[in-house]
């Protein structure tokens, strides 16, 4: 069954312009004046009209567009980059977020597939196009001149002229007796990807906010033994009890001690739910959104967070930096492998596009 469990901008290019006369200094011209010019600034401190300066920069290793991470987001954004023959490099590392997953679901023609395999299918249809593939971490990313400069952790630098991140979120378990042993074998996030196996079965759901219990009626769909966990977190309105109840919801307000464990045919299986008095709510299954955070790559970007802590991206998927693209989990809360690869379609086509316009420079009248 699915699994997700995480580990772990350009500007637009424009001609380089000279001083101006009359004793004007320029930004650059500034810096070295104060004996700054080979410092590096902040990625959202930096002013376009530098973004050409790039002669300074190493130039060992050029690439159009470095993707940073390795799964189906990252793999669609490289396939369609590919296919507009840009060079690309993607950077995969670490284990993949749905590390326990042994199967991707509702993925069209894909359906039941081992996360593996379609990860090696998606490399192998790269390789006629001048996508390489790295199996290295990116240490650190910032802007030098028109591009940016990509260190890689086994000490390889790159250049791009654009960055797209695919990185995932960081999923933090729940600090309960079981929940790591139980994560990824009956403890899931997403009915789409888990339910259908599952069905029919005793089913719970943590509500930690009154919007959960939304949550809780669409996973009926998929059960009719259906208990919701409050741990006292919210007053539940009464109207919220009453509509539950008709469709044969329990609420439980009394908070969890912990959570029963067994032995099951792909690891730990879940028996019950212990509560604070000892009560056990015998259930086999167990749904939760616990806690995200970005990777630290992410962190160390500076990139503008929604309060959700996804990465505010324009419906381009560019963030606040521009030239830096984001997509699939980690910016956004529909998280499974198919909405990740159509985000990354999306962001890629629209990256493409811009490299497109940089090239051929600004419309001129006359």
């Amino acid at each position: 069954m699915t699994r997700r469990r995480t580990q772990d901008a350009g500007t637009q290019d424009v001609a380089p312009h000279e001083a101006p006369r009359g004793g004007a200094w320029t930004r650059r011209e500034t810096l070295a004046g104060l004996g700054l010019l080979g410092v590096a600034l902040p990625l959202s401190c930096r002013h376009p009209a530098e973004a050409m300066r790039t002669h300074d920069m190493e130039r060992k290793d050029v690439k159009d567009v470095v993707v940073v991470g390795g799964g189906p987001g990252g793999l669609s954004a490289a396939l369609m980059l590919g296919r507009a023959r840009r060079k690309v490099l993607l950077c995969d590392a670490g284990p993949r977020r749905n590390a326990a997953a042994t199967e991707v679901h509702y993925f069209l023609t894909r359906d039941g597939i081992p996360p593996q395999e379609f990860r090696d299918i998606a490399r192998e249809q790269l390789k006629p196009y001048d996508v390489e593939v790295r199996d290295v971490r990116v240490r650190n990313i910032e802007r030098v001149g028109a591009a940016f400069r990509v260190e890689l952790e086994d000490g390889g630098v790159v250049e791009a002229r654009r960055v797209l991140l695919a990185t995932g979120m960081v999923d933090v378990p729940r600090d309960l007796p079981g929940y790591r042993e139980l994560w990824g074998n009956a403890i899931f996030q997403c009915p789409y990807c888990h339910g259908w196996e599952v069905q029919a079965r005793p089913w719970g759901v943590l509500a930690t906010s009154e919007m959960y219990l939304d949550f809780a009626l669409v996973l009926r769909s998929w059960t009719e033994d259906l208990v919701v966990f409050t741990q006292g977190a919210f007053p539940v309105p009464e109207a919220r009890r009453a509509q539950l109840a008709r469709v044969g919801v329990r609420i439980e307000e009394r908070r969890i001690r912990g959570l029963v464990t067994g032995a099951g045919a792909h690891g730990a299986a879940l028996a019950a739910v212990e509560l604070e008095d000892g009560t056990r709510v015998p259930r086999e299954v167990l749904f939760d959104h616990p806690p995200q955070r970005q990777v630290p790559l992410v962190q160390k970007l500076g990139l503008e967070l929604t309060e959700e802590g996804f990465v505010k991206a324009q419906p381009t998927g560019e963030t606040s930096v521009p030239g830096i693209f984001a997509v699939g989990d980690m910016s956004q809360r529909m998280q499974a492998a198919i909405a990740a690869a159509s985000a990354a379609a999306i962001a890629a086509s629209m990256l493409n596009h811009s490299l497109s316009l940089e090239l051929a420079g600004p419309v001129s009248e006359g």
